[in-house]
């Protein structure tokens, strides 16, 4: 396995990281038991980055991602998940989505927490909503280590939120067909030279 160096923390991060927004199915549940073999085979194999969110399955998957941490494996890796836009109605909902994550987890931190699904109208949401006074607050607090945002908007939109906090990292839409299409490439480059290190979804 390849590993990548976080620029702002030291963290050594697979090049290839575990997303668990499309886990097996056994009709139409999750096949828990093939999800965690998985899930332990990747990390036994090196990956120690895993990838969830609330909306993934129907908020099955961070379930599923900490029965897998489970026997030791949460120690070898770095979780990352998101607080979800669309999913809150007030600004107190943060605080309760966070909360359920650590328990669906079965973790006391997240190592990486991110806004999730970015672009202009959710980024307005998350500023009304004090969504960055809430991340600080959970970073002193121990319950989150790193911030980030996941993005889908205009390379405008993306350069606003990277000068709008001090973010660890970023996670854009990017592809061979996908080079121009939201952050693109000038996102890349532009979150590098900032020393946001870039996970690269889709």
């Amino acid at each position: 396995m390849q590993y990548r160096t976080v620029p702002k923390n030291g963290d050594k991060l697979s090049a290839l990281g575990f997303g668990c927004m499309r886990l097996p199915m056994k009709g139409q549940v999750v096949d828990e038991e093939r999800a965690i073999k998985q899930i332990r085979l990747a990390i036994d194999n090196g990956v120690n980055y895993v990838d969830s969110a609330p909306p993934y399955h129907m908020g099955e998957s961070e379930k599923v991602l900490g029965k897998a941490l489970l026997d030791g494996y949460r120690n070898k890796v770095k979780v990352a998940t998101k607080l979800t836009p669309f999913m809150l109605r007030k600004p107190e909902d943060m605080e309760k989505m966070l909360a359920l994550q650590l328990q669906k987890l079965q973790t006391d931190h997240i190592d990486y927490y991110l806004l999730h699904g970015l672009e202009a109208e959710f980024w307005k949401k998350m500023q009304d909503f004090g969504a960055l006074k809430f991340l600080k607050k959970a970073q002193a607090d121990g319950k989150i280590v790193n911030m980030g945002f996941s993005f889908h908007g205009s390379i405008s939109t993306f350069k606003e939120i990277i000068e709008a906090n001090d973010w660890t990292m970023c996670q854009i839409q990017y592809n061979f067909l996908d080079e121009q299409l939201q952050a693109g490439t000038e996102g890349l480059k532009w979150a590098a030279s900032k020393k946001l290190a870039v996970m690269v979804m889709e």
